[in-house]
């Protein structure tokens, strides 16, 4: 009995004083823990100031009915009762009951209410018991913060995202600068496995991402996005993008890829206009063109015999799609009707013997290397050189017409805006600058990448022909007497792999002749050009029409037309700085509706979507909202008394 009793005082002594730390620190451990406060991301701006994306608060509220003392319990049920009827919905006896029983059930983690916004949060911190904080009061809140994008889905792929999907767009360019600072804090398990904060304050608060001012304009975004989208729906097509860009600065006004799902909707898959490097078809002729009137090997008059519209190089052959071909035109009339004939032929002669030449002028208009946008997943340009190995005897011809090379819409785009530009070529660019706590940091100027492309004299003949394209041409279905367009159309077969077709028979790798890719690119209006703009639309059904002036020509004239006439081109001023003096007025306006205590509908009319939303949601009205931009229509009068928990649907504009 005494070596048990030496035994036992002797591993009470070894685990209080030699053990004892050790633990005492492992206890902590197991008990205490350092929870991490995720700070809020960045938010994603147009160049108008309209949110693209921001990062929302969420709460999630429970309550520990044992810390609360029985006395101050009783005392103020009924109230906070009352006050979580006003905000939740359910009656105030509701409440009461549900509490009792929590109460005698010494729940430790009582949930009161789920994904409230931090208005509400705020609000009810301060309700009756919870004001009293973490241990006498109980109030427990559990913050999250979720990623959302106020105009839908529009440019989704563009804005981009940074999260278990990888890296995207502008979001995942610059990760690092959206992310900000966690904050952290200090939380005690406590029954069942779960955890509250220690105080009601954070040792170390969260710091938020730093803002990006984008050049995105959200109208010219919307009018882009439902133009492709109908073209895309009604010719059946695969996949297809569409882009606009300010001539002079380079920015990117708007920006949609749309893809097809299974069940024929459509929706933002890939960046297309970066990503997708393809053969361009006859939307490269104008490279073509222009190479031989800058060289001077041509005139816009020179006359070139297209034959009867069919011709073999080295057995391969170069048809027209007009049957009988044009017989001898100009060389303007060439590129108007969108010869094949007619440019080989022009190609052929000039630079059959110093192919070197023609490559060299590839390279001053862009198309041999990247962009280099900091976006990723630019697609690799292929633009084969004679002393490559895959260069062959019709490789020259081949290129003349737009085969035999890939590049990216986006590449194109930028060789015609700088056509548009007179010569100067701009690095298109989606971001203006870069701020922290409404302080810039960084202005994204206008980079020049080749100050110019072509002579004065050159320029001014392909804008002219340019411009009949539309008027006299392969695009005069989309001429218009109320504004002036240039541009030209793109019709491309697509070559496919050796594949096995829907019937099961093995087809052969080759170009298809049911498969293709239509364009348009140009700008607007033909005289001193505001905007650019290229469209590629991807296996539209053939039954349906093929041709880039049947299918993706009108997608340019309907952007054309509706920023014409949603801003003016010829009145239109542009201005680099971001002003948010009205966007200020609109949020004081709205602090100052939420601080109102409402007994009636408001009127909401003309207040931007996510403010009303938010406005009504806090007054404890249901939101259904159709549309982006501002109220256009409100279910519920203004007037009419409130009742919470109702529904009230938004139409916006």
């Amino acid at each position: 009995m005494t070596l048990f009793l030496l035994a036992i005082i002797f591993r009470v002594i070894n685990l209080q004083y030699v053990q004892g730390d050790e633990y005492r620190k492992l206890a902590t451990e197991l008990t205490i823990r350092q929870d991490t406060i995720y700070a809020n991301k960045g938010n994603v701006y147009a160049a108008d100031g309209n949110l693209l994306a921001t990062s929302m608060s969420k709460f999630n509220i429970f309550m520990d009915l044992v810390t609360v003392d029985g006395e101050v319990f009783e005392e103020n049920i009924v109230g906070l009762s009352k006050e979580l009827s006003t905000m939740l919905g359910h009656s105030s006896s509701y409440y009461q009951k549900r509490l009792r029983s929590a109460k005698n059930k010494k729940r430790r983690y009582f949930l009161i209410a789920r994904n409230i916004g931090y208005t509400d949060y705020l609000k009810m911190k301060k309700f009756p018991i919870f004001k009293l904080g973490v241990y006498k009061g109980g109030f427990i809140a559990k913050h999250r913060t979720e990623r959302a994008h106020p105009i839908g889905k529009i440019a989704e792929r563009t804005i981009g995202y940074d999260d278990f999907r990888g890296e995207a767009g502008i979001e995942g360019a610059f990760a690092d600068y959206m992310q900000g600072e966690n904050g952290l804090r200090w939380e005690q398990k406590i029954a069942k496995n779960q955890w509250k904060p220690i105080s009601d304050f954070n040792e170390k608060e969260p710091i938020d991402g730093h803002d990006i001012i984008t050049t995105i304009d959200v109208n010219i975004q919307d009018i882009t996005h439902h133009a492709l989208l109908r073209t895309l729906e009604s010719f059946e097509a695969e996949h297809g993008c569409a882009v606009v860009m300010e001539t002079a600065t380079g920015e990117i006004k708007a920006i949609s890829n749309l893809g097809r799902t299974s069940k024929g909707k459509y929706y933002e898959k890939r960046n297309y206009a970066v990503w997708e490097s393809h053969e361009p078809g006859s939307t490269f002729k104008l490279a073509s063109l222009m190479a031989a009137l800058d060289d001077k090997m041509i005139d816009t008059s020179t006359v070139v015999d297209t034959e009867k519209g069919r011709i073999y190089i080295h057995g391969s052959k170069v048809e027209d799609s007009h049957r009988g071909g044009y017989g001898k035109i100009s060389a303007a009339r060439v590129f108007e009707v969108s010869s094949n004939v007619g440019i080989v032929k022009i190609i052929k002669k000039h630079y059959d013997h110093q192919p070197e030449k023609f490559i060299e002028k590839l390279e001053k208009y862009g198309f041999t290397k990247p962009i280099g946008f900091q976006i990723k997943g630019e697609g690799m340009p292929v633009v084969p050189k004679p002393s490559d190995k895959r260069w062959n005897k019709i490789s020259l011809e081949w290129m003349s017409w737009g085969y035999g090379i890939s590049v990216t819409p986006m590449q194109t785009l930028m060789f015609y805006n700088a056509v548009a530009n007179n010569g100067v070529m701009v690095k298109p660019r989606f971001i203006r600058e870069l701020r922290r706590q409404d302080k810039t940091e960084k202005v994204f100027e206008t980079v020049v990448l080749n100050p110019k492309i072509a002579s004065n004299e050159t320029l001014s003949k392909i804008r002219k022909v340019m411009e009949n394209v539309v008027v006299k041409g392969t695009g005069r279905n989309i001429y218009s007497p109320n504004f002036s367009m240039a541009g030209k159309t793109g019709t491309a077969k697509k070559y496919l792999p050796k594949h096995i077709d829907e019937n099961g028979k093995t087809v052969s790798a080759g170009y298809s002749n049911k498969h293709y890719v239509a364009s348009f690119a140009g700008f607007f209006p033909a005289q001193n050009p505001k905007y650019s703009c290229i469209v590629v639309i991807h296996d539209p059904k053939k039954e349906k029409g093929y041709y880039g002036a049947t299918v993706a020509g009108p997608v340019f004239k309907e952007i054309a037309q509706k920023i014409y006439t949603t801003t003016p081109v010829d009145n239109q001023s542009v201005d680099d700085k971001v002003d948010f003096e009205d966007i200020e007025k609109e949020y004081l306006k709205y602090d100052d509706n939420i601080g109102k205590s409402y007994t009636e509908i408001p009127n909401v009319k003309g207040m931007s979507g996510m403010d009303a939303m938010s406005l009504l949601e806090n007054i404890g009205l249901k939101v259904k909202v159709s549309g982006v931009g501002k109220v256009e229509h409100q279910s519920l009068k203004k007037g009419e008394k409130l009742i919470k928990g109702n529904t009230i649907t938004l139409k916006l504009s």
